[in-house]
Formats: C-alpha cells, sequence, structure tokens
C-alpha cells in the first residue's frame, strides 16, 4: 500500500528568489508563520529545525535538508522531536517553485505520510493555512492570524504542532 500526499499549489506576485527566501529565513519565516522560524544552515545533509521565535527550546518540526536548488526546489525530511533519525517516522516536504510571467507557482507536496494519522490530519488543514498566510505577507506585507486554528477548530494543536 502507498503513502498518501498531500499536494498543494499556490501562485504568489513576486520573484522565485524572493519567495525561495521567504522559505528559509528564519525573520521571515516567523512573519507568516505565527511566531515560528525555520532555521538551517541550508547545506544538503544539515539538520533543520521548525521552533518557536521567542524560545528556542520549543521545537515543533525537525528533519534534514534533502535538497537545496535555489531558487528552484528545496526538499526537507519531517519529523516530531526526537524522531528524525528514524526513516520510519520521517515524511517529506518539497517546495517546488516556477516563475510564471510576475509570479511564482509554488508547489508543495508532503509525502511518506501514514495514512490516516494525526500528522496527514494536521497538514491537511494546516499546509493551507500556512500558505495562504505567506501569500498574503509577501503580496502585501502584511500577515494574517493564525487561520489554521479558524479552518478547523478541532484540529487547532494537531496544525500547530503538526504543521508548524
Amino acid at each position: 500500500m502507498s503513502k498518501p500526499s498531500f499536494v498543494y499549489v499556490t501562485y504568489i506576485v513576486t520573484t522565485a528568489d524572493k519567495l525561495f527566501n521567504a522559505l528559509i529565513d528564519p525573520e521571515v519565516t516567523r512573519r507568516y508563520w505565527a511566531n515560528h522560524r525555520n532555521l538551517s544552515d541550508w547545506h544538503v545533509g544539515s539538520a533543520w529545525r521548525h521552533e518557536d521565535y521567542d524560545d528556542a527550546n520549543e521545537v515543533d518540526i525537525e528533519g534534514t535538508v534533502l535538497e537545496n536548488d535555489p531558487p528552484r526546489r528545496l526538499v526537507v525530511s519531517w519529523a516530531s522531536p526526537g524522531e528524525a533519525g528514524d526513516p520510519a517516522k520521517c515524511s517529506r516536504v518539497s517546495f517546488d517553485l516556477e516563475p510564471l510571467d510576475k509570479s511564482v507557482r509554488l508547489t508543495v507536496t508532503h509525502d511518506d505520510l501514514e495514512p490516516d494519522s494525526e500528522r496527514l490530519r494536521g497538514i491537511t488543514f494546516g499546509w493551507p493555512a500556512v500558505l495562504s498566510s505567506l501569500k498574503t505577507f509577501i503580496e502585501t506585507g502584511d500577515v494574517q492570524p493564525n487561520l489554521w486554528a479558524a479552518a478547523d477548530p478541532a484540529a487547532t494543536e494537531l496544525s500547530h504542532s503538526e504543521v508548524t
């Protein structure tokens, strides 16, 4: 049985360079991702962490940089804290950027997910909220409230802990 994937596509009025930077710059990620930052040196094989901006000890997701081809593609493994070393516990997120005129098509593919898992449920509500917030921030400079809580109040905790 194959593992499910979640794919989300959005179009953002920006350049591929600016969008790619928004995915990896901790000062930018904290703006659209509910005061959380993505932190790494972004070299292939390096660790990365998604952590609370105000308390670096509060890590929600961790993993390894699997591919980094700026500004076209970034791929990371994705696991709960302490599980990044266990391949059976890791999923994978790919960010593919394709320039189109004055916009960039961003395709986020989260795969190797366990069927009927809390992670699958969390990312189903979380990714659209995070990526909508990213789009708004890039295009307007404004930030949105915690959209994943509004999208599915029952999944608030899952969406925050599994997507952020």
